[in-house]
Formats: structure tokens, C-alpha cells, sequence
């Protein structure tokens, strides 16, 4: 028998929708986060927010090989101390609440993780950082979110000897939707910049283990080296 593909968690929306005859709360993702981890050689599995957060994210991600911090609305100012920017979102506390839980549990089991767009800020946040919170105050001009349901895009300069340069090269093309950035990133290293200057990647090494953030979205353009990577990782821990 083959191997056991690794089982890698991705957290979803929780938003009102409609489909069919339908018109209700669900738990959403787009499609192209689980086709690109099983492009990968893994098992996506959706994580929606469960409560009690600490508890559900503990015994959820006792089953994971990996786990994915996905792309989504802004994190709570209050999480890194800061009054609301008048163009930051509504906050969606369950979904801060669940990935802080899922990231504490991660950092238990030493397991693989991958943050995509928000997931980033998720994750430098977490650390103790803090965001930008209207990115166009900062490089003054909306490239990196043209608006709408688009996508801009941006070469990505990589770190030298990084592990995102390992996966990705010295420069790739991206595509990003965020008007927020991680402003700082405690115990992370930068490892990714935009022409402008936005910090676009940070990563932490422990052990060669896989722990990188990214600005951009790389489920939705032939940047498969990332997902490889987390896959790898998964399935061959330490």
C-alpha cells in the first residue's frame, strides 16, 4: 500500500451565504486552497471556527500533519494594541479567537504551518507583533489591492539562504490582495520584500522545520513550491 498522504488543516470563513435555494451561515473556503494541497500530495481538511477555541483547536490539530492559515478578512486592532484604522474591517472575533488556538496548538506539536495573506498578520501577530493598518497611508499607492475580487501583482524578492528562497527562487511573481502589512514580526525573520519596500514573507527556522508567512495568495497561480514544501514537511516531521 501507498503511504498515508500527510492530513493538512486549512482554516475557513464563517459568513452568510447563498447557494441553490439556499441563503444561510456556512463555512467557507475557496476551492483552490484544498486543490492546491492535494496538488501537493496532501489531504486538505477544513477547519471552521469551533468552540471551546483552545480545546477544539488542541484536539483538532492532534490529528494534523499540517496546517494552513488562510487568506481572509483583517485581524482585530485590539489583538496588537491599536484603535481601529477607518479603513480597517469589521472584526470577526471567532476567526481570531480559532487561528490564535490553532497556532498554540501547532506550537505544541512542532507542526508545519503555512500562513497565506492574513494568515501572515495571523501568525506575526500572534508572535507579538503588529500590522499596518491601511497599507496605501504607508507606499501611497493601492498595488497591492486593486479592489474588487482582483488580484495585483508583484515580484517578491527573496531572502538569500532563506527557506522561502529554497522553495521559490531568488524572485517570483506573485499575486496579493491586502491593503494591511505586518508592520513587526517578533522571533520571525523577514524574508520577502515587494519593489516598494512591504514586507511580503517572514519565516522561522527551528530544527529545519516548516514555518513561513506570506503576503501574497499562492493558491491561485502555479506557485506550487510553497505547498510542496509544507507537504514535505508534513510528511517527513523533524
Amino acid at each position: 500500500m501507498a503511504p498515508a498522504r500527510p492530513l493538512v488543516g486549512i482554516s475557513t470563513y464563517r459568513e452568510q451565504a447563498s447557494w441553490g435555494v439556499w441563503d444561510q451561515k456556512a463555512d467557507l473556503l475557496p476551492s483552490s486552497y484544498a486543490e492546491a494541497v492535494r496538488a501537493a500530495g496532501g489531504l486538505p481538511v477544513l477547519l471552521p471556527p469551533v468552540e471551546p477555541h483552545a480545546e477544539a483547536a488542541r484536539e483538532v490539530v492532534a490529528r494534523l500533519d499540517a496546517l494552513v492559515i488562510a487568506g481572509g478578512a483583517d485581524v482585530a486592532p485590539a489583538a496588537y494594541g491599536q484603535e481601529p484604522h477607518p479603513r480597517t474591517g469589521r472584526p470577526r472575533a471567532d476567526r481570531d479567537a480559532w487561528e490564535m488556538a490553532l497556532l498554540d496548538a501547532a506550537e505544541e506539536r512542532s507542526l508545519p504551518v503555512l500562513g497565506v495573506c492574513r494568515g501572515m498578520q495571523v501568525m506575526a501577530v500572534h508572535a507579538g507583533g503588529a500590522l499596518e493598518q491601511h497599507l496605501p497611508d504607508v507606499v501611497e499607492h493601492d498595488g497591492h489591492d486593486p479592489g474588487g475580487d482582483g488580484f495585483g501583482v508583484v515580484e517578491v524578492s527573496t531572502g538569500p539562504g532563506s527557506q522561502l528562497e529554497e522553495l521559490v527562487g531568488p524572485r517570483v511573481e506573485v499575486r496579493c490582495h491586502h491593503h494591511q502589512a505586518v508592520r513587526s514580526h517578533p522571533g520571525y525573520a523577514a524574508v520577502g520584500w515587494a519593489p516598494d519596500g512591504t514586507l511580503e514573507a517572514i519565516e522561522r527556522r527551528e530544527s529545519g522545520r516548516f514555518h513561513l508567512g506570506v503576503q501574497w495568495h499562492p493558491e491561485v497561480v502555479a506557485d506550487a513550491g510553497l505547498f510542496r514544501g509544507l507537504v514535505a514537511a508534513a510528511a517527513h516531521p523533524g
